[in-house]
């Protein structure tokens, strides 16, 4: 007779994100760390940023995850043309009935994939604030919800390149972390050549790993996971200590604590931990706060790099 407390809704849940990652990492090689980081943010239940040079696969693992999930699934192609209609929706007068009828935008969906986002000016990249930050669209004065689980994956070219646009900070705020792709080793390059040598380009082989209600009971999983008082106040130290340097500061907010906590949940949960400890909350911190430090020249004229100032706090702060 089983005994009640190994009963789990979704047995298979941690079997099936095993699946999905080496899914992922099998099709963008070298990206391992940045497939932990996606599945991190998807059970946290946040949005990413993925940035990096064109040609490196930031598209191809966004969209592999989404079609690894049985889930609704829409992509925006940003482009300086776009309309904030174009990605919320819009209200059409039907002449039939004599009234106003919405039209939803592609954001109606559970994971939306915002391709090269910052190709677009930021008035229409803040069509998405309501969306990311209250999982709603207000739209002719009325507001609809959006189904769970709702998860924006954007891409983003390295800042300054021919015709992108900086996303404004509350935008960067809104991601709950953001992942940066490089080019991987030569080795890797290699086997890249390899595989496309030998059959092409292909689409991840295999149907939806994972249920949209088994990401929902995941995440509400993770929510769940202790965090105790010490672990709180280390995190407090990180984000107040960014703070009080020359790049980070004001530039990071509350949610930025929290955005630590609820990913250091969810990596902790992947680690079957009872509780977050210090180790999860390091593994997770320069995704989710590199991003939100805003580059400033200090008072010596040097501007400083967000990873490395976020290392240099880890290392310095009091583990509890």
């Amino acid at each position: 007779m089983l005994v009640a407390a190994t009963l789990r809704p979704y047995p298979s849940v941690r079997d099936n994100l095993q699946s999905l990652h080496q899914r992922l990492t099998g099709t963008v090689l070298g990206a391992e760390n940045s497939s932990f980081l996606l599945i991190t943010a998807l059970l946290a239940g946040g949005h990413v940023l993925i940035q990096g040079p064109p040609g490196i696969g930031k598209t191809t693992l966004a969209a592999t995850l989404a079609k690894s999930i049985e889930a609704t699934f829409s992509r925006i192609q940003f482009t300086p043309d776009l309309l904030p209609s174009d990605i919320v929706g819009y209200s059409m007068f039907h002449q039939g009935t004599g009234q106003f009828q919405f039209i939803p935008g592609p954001v109606f969906s559970n994971i939306v994939l915002a391709d090269e986002i910052n190709r677009t000016s930021p008035r229409i990249q803040s069509a998405l604030f309501e969306c990311m930050g209250e999982q709603q669209v207000t739209v002719d004065g009325v507001t609809r919800k959006l189904n769970a689980p709702f998860m924006v994956i954007a891409t983003q070219n390295n800042l300054y390149a021919t015709g992108t646009f900086p996303l404004p900070e509350p935008q960067l705020d809104r991601f709950l972390l953001s992942i940066s792709m490089t080019l991987p080793d030569l080795e890797t390059q290699a086997q890249l050549l390899k595989m496309h040598a030998q059959r092409g380009p292909q689409p991840p082989e295999g149907g939806p790993i994972l249920h949209a209600s088994e990401v929902i009971a995941a995440q509400r999983e993770c929510a769940a996971v202790p965090v105790n008082d010490r672990v709180c106040r280390y995190i407090t130290v990180i984000c107040e200590s960014l703070r009080k340097t020359d790049a980070g500061r004001g530039a990071l907010s509350a949610r930025a604590s929290i955005a630590v906590m609820r990913a250091a949940q969810a990596a902790a949960w992947m680690d079957n931990a009872p509780a977050v400890y210090p180790d999860h909350v390091k593994s997770i911190a320069a995704a989710v706060l590199a991003h939100r430090l805003i580059l400033r020249d200090n008072r010596h004229g040097q501007t400083g790099d967000p990873a490395s100032l976020v290392a240099n706090v880890l290392q310095n702060a009091p583990v509890p």
